[in-house]
């Protein structure tokens, strides 16, 4: 389990026209949001990051970076970009499943094609949505098992507002006896 206040996996990726993501060399003022989705298969998954899409100049304008990531290719990375207008948001792919596991993200297998008739693959990650600060640290974490009921993006927004006016610490933090 990832812990707040102390540092997240690292994380290395290729991306969709941005070169190679190095959560170890952003450079974002405040941070980096990154959004790990299922694939091109899950139509919650585009609605999702359409949204994020929509809220990356919002992010921007906070000091904050973002990132959308999933265990598909490069193909269907660029299909899933493209099926939701991402002129802004990054897209990195190839996320090896080992990975996703380090970061605390809950695997499934297969069920064939999806409503919207996309074959998932053999293996993916579920959605887990992580702010992570410029030290590599994690400031909020969040994962699901299932494709519903995410974080909104424009919550999130107005939570780092508030975290940057209040200057409010990650929480969560205690690992001790209970």
């Amino acid at each position: 389990m990832l812990i707040p206040r102390q540092k997240t996996p690292d994380l290395t990726l290729p991306t969709l026209d941005n070169g190679t993501f190095d959560l170890s060399s952003e450079t974002s003022e405040r941070g980096t949001v990154i959004c790990f989705y299922r694939g091109l298969h899950c139509p919650i998954c585009a609605k999702y990051l359409t949204e994020f899409q929509k809220r990356v100049a919002d992010f921007a304008e906070r000091g904050v970076g973002t990132i959308a990531i999933s265990s598909d290719g490069e193909d269907r990375t660029r299909e899933m970009a493209e099926k939701i207008g991402a002129d802004t948001l990054r897209f990195a792919y190839d996320l090896p499943l080992a990975k996703a596991r380090e970061w605390g993200l809950y695997i499934s297998t297969s069920r064939g094609k999806t409503s919207i008739g996309i074959e998932e693959p053999e293996l993916f990650s579920e959605p887990g949505l992580f702010m992570v600060n410029p030290d590599q640290t994690l400031y909020f974490g969040s994962v699901q098992t299932m494709p519903f009921v995410r974080p909104h993006f424009s919550e999130l927004v107005g939570a780092v507002d508030f975290a940057i006016e209040k200057n409010y610490p990650a929480r969560g933090e205690y690992t001790g006896e209970v």
